[in-house]
């Protein structure tokens, strides 16, 4: 059964360009693997620039084989290069009942 996440990524300084380069090739590499569902990504960025991504994960074994997954362990390291993962609630927008964001791509 699909799983559909929100992620968090906070650019790290000077870093924003390198995420959001990362962030369009982000879904289409988890794709190449398996790993995700056909339901396409929402992309959007908060005021501080963090980038929100909501999108699903073909099921809760997938999720679980990404943690092992050569080249999502490849990816994810490019990754932490270029940002932090945050949760939700420290994006200052999700305080808001309609949280106002600017989309990606």
């Amino acid at each position: 059964m699909e799983v559909v996440v929100i992620a968090c990524y906070k650019p790290l300084p000077a870093k924003e360009e390198a995420l959001k380069t990362l962030m369009k090739y982000h879904w289409s590499r988890l794709n190449a693997e398996g790993l995700v569902s056909d339901r396409k990504p929402v992309l959007m960025q908060a005021a501080d620039n963090t980038i929100i991504e909501v999108f699903g994960w073909r099921s809760q074994e997938a999720i679980d084989s990404a943690h092992s997954n050569p080249e999502v362990l490849k990816m994810w390291d490019e990754f932490a290069q270029v940002c932090e993962y945050v949760p939700i609630q420290q994006v200052p927008e999700s305080q808001q009942l309609f949280s106002p964001f600017i989309p990606l791509f």
